[in-house]
């Protein structure tokens, strides 16, 4: 967390990734093989780009951000593939980003890639919530990629990952790092 206040994060940004904290962790915690450290510092960060854009390119920034501050590698790819279900190429281009990989690889980039489409802003929502944006956009082919990876994650969970919605309730109670202390008591933006 004190990455993302030192970077200049808002409340409503660290209350959000806080959020996705828990849907990942909860993700994770079914998962066998699983790196949960890497899983966390990855949810925790993955809006730090958010610090300096809101736009799509905010995953890019977030990634130049973390490389910046030297964090491993593993961070810095689940930051940059964290969008939807990843960007392809197609994508890429379309939106005007700097060339690179934006598609999740790895189990962790996959699990904070879907607790972030089942988080909107600090509420806990089924995965059609982001699946129906993307329909509204035209951005079909990312509304699929999202419906892939649901299915497969919820094959690996156990059942449909949209249950963590009652498991978790809409506002799940917040926990950070155990050394930080900085979402202990931040309101509800």
């Amino acid at each position: 967390m004190r990455y993302l206040v030192k970077e200049g994060c808002k409340r409503r940004v660290v209350v959000h990734c806080c959020t996705v904290r828990a849907v990942a962790e909860e993700i994770a915690s079914h998962i066998e093989g699983v790196d949960m450290d890497l899983v966390v510092a990855g949810a925790l960060l993955h809006d730090i780009g958010r610090s300096v854009d809101h736009s799509i390119m905010h995953a890019y920034l977030g990634s130049k951000i973390a490389e910046r501050l030297g964090l491993p590698n593993e961070i810095v790819d689940i930051i940059r593939k964290h969008t939807g279900a990843g960007l392809d190429q197609e994508d890429v281009e379309e939106l005007g980003l700097p060339p690179g990989d934006y598609m999740p690889s790895t189990l962790e980039e996959k699990i904070v890639a879907h607790a972030d489409n089942m988080v909107s802003d600090n509420r806990v929502v089924a995965h059609g919530h982001s699946v129906d944006k993307l329909i509204y956009k035209g951005a079909f082919r990312g509304a699929e990629r999202i419906e892939v990876l649901h299915m497969e994650l919820s094959d690996l969970y156990g059942q449909d990952l949209d249950s963590l919605v009652k498991k978790l309730g809409e506002y799940p109670e917040l926990k950070c790092l155990p050394a930080d202390d900085e979402c202990r008591g931040l309101p509800s933006p």
